[in-house]
């Protein structure tokens, strides 16, 4: 998730006698900002690397855990195809047309999943997408989701959003002021309409948002895997259809069901679950970064003689 930029920066920062631990996984998405920094820095061969194999997340015979290695290896994920009496944790929904899948979706994150998983609808279900716009983006589905789970009309009305008492937000930019970050996901327990103001509350602090600030949240019924990335779950919900072709890459999919702690639900096309599964194609950065630290570390060794 770290840029070469924010990395650059970071090393300036930091003392030369300090270590540095760095923690991720290069099968996940990379940064949205220019480089590919941790695959480059283990491609490079200069720093010891620990590669961690114990999960902690779920049990390591989950079908979220097994899937999730099968998709990394390019191998298609595995499901039940018949009613177990115990649920699993990993389903596929075959659905073709968007409209329907939307309606699947509504139904699962309102009724199905809370029912039988016992799962609150706003607080412990996700909705992952690959894109933001078309009738499976993040913006056709967060209004959606808000009419079924929070139909409330009385809220502040800012461009085309709307917020409402008990919709789920997210900051999507560091505001270090307020000390909420980007990806911090909330619920908005209070509203002033007069005053054109709101309140979130996330975990245990209450964070008072100035009609000037509303540009700051986003309704998070339904985010993108890309904002998702570093988070974490109890259910997901992802669509996966052919309309999504330009994202359907499996360090995409891979990111978006291990972002689950008790339940994946992929909802869409065969096909396009085996376009992402296949798509291992990820464009290439010309980053020099591997390069650099070899040659850095070749000098170290191998200093010049000096002149006499």
């Amino acid at each position: 998730m770290v840029d070469l930029p924010l990395m650059y920066h970071l090393t300036q920062a930091i003392s030369p006698i300090s270590s540095l631990i760095l923690v991720g996984d290069v099968d996940q998405l990379p940064s949205v900002g220019p480089g590919n920094v941790l695959k480059d820095i283990i491609a490079s061969g200069v720093a010891e690397v620990v590669v961690l194999r114990e999960v902690f997340r779920q049990s390591a015979k989950s079908g979220i855990v097994v899937n999730a290695h099968r998709i990394r290896q390019g191998e298609m994920p595995q499901w039940s195809k018949s009613r177990q009496e115990e649920p699993a944790d990993f389903y596929f929904i075959s659905q073709t047309d968007p409209m329907q899948i939307q309606k699947t979706i509504l139904t699962l994150c309102a009724d199905r999943i809370p029912r039988r998983f016992g799962l609150d609808s706003r607080r412990e279900i996700q909705v992952l997408t690959p894109m933001h716009r078309g009738p499976l983006g993040t913006e056709e589905l967060n209004r959606l989701l808000q009419n079924r789970l929070n139909p409330s009309r009385k809220g502040l009305v800012r461009g085309l959003r709307r917020f409402s008492v008990g919709d789920k937000v997210m900051q999507v930019r560091n505001n270090y002021d307020k000390e909420v970050f980007n990806g911090d996901i909330g619920i908005i327990s209070r509203l002033d309409r007069s005053g054109g103001r709101l309140w979130v509350q996330y975990e245990e602090r209450e964070i008072l948002y100035e009609w000037r600030e509303l540009d700051e949240i986003i309704l998070a019924y339904a985010i993108s895997v890309h904002k998702s990335q570093g988070s974490e779950y109890q259910a997901v919900v992802l669509p996966l259809v052919t309309q999504h072709y330009l994202m359907l890459q499996r360090n995409l999919l891979y990111t978006g069901i291990t972002r689950a702690k008790r339940l994946v639900t992929l909802i869409g096309t065969y096909k396009a679950l085996a376009i992402a599964v296949k798509n291992d194609q990820i464009r290439h950065r010309y980053t020099g970064l591997r390069e650099r630290l070899q040659k850095a570390v070749f000098r170290s060794k191998h200093p010049l003689p000096s002149r006499v």
